[in-house]
């Protein structure tokens, strides 16, 4: 029987394997403390409305947090999606 060589993952390929892993940790890091301040999630937001509202464009990433933070802190307007 033939003998298989174990894989052998060259220093890049540890690299960017590492790199990933952190990236996909730090978002989940910042995405957690957000939501633990109160902040919502601009991603979450624009996929929901793409799906919800394809006729209407989302709001840039300034108006969307002006408007949330308008809601949660008072404001001269409610918003209310769907």
């Amino acid at each position: 029987m033939p003998r298989v060589a174990a894989p052998n993952p060259s220093n890049e390929d540890l690299l960017c394997l590492c790199r990933d892993t952190a990236l996909r940790w730090g978002r989940g890091v910042r995405r957690t403390a957000g939501a633990m301040i109160g902040q919502p999630d601009y991603d979450a937001y624009v996929s929901h409305a793409a799906t919800t509202h394809p006729d209407q464009p989302p709001l840039d990433k300034i108006a969307f947090f002006r408007l949330h933070e308008q809601r949660r802190f008072g404001g001269s307007g409610s918003f209310k999606c769907c």
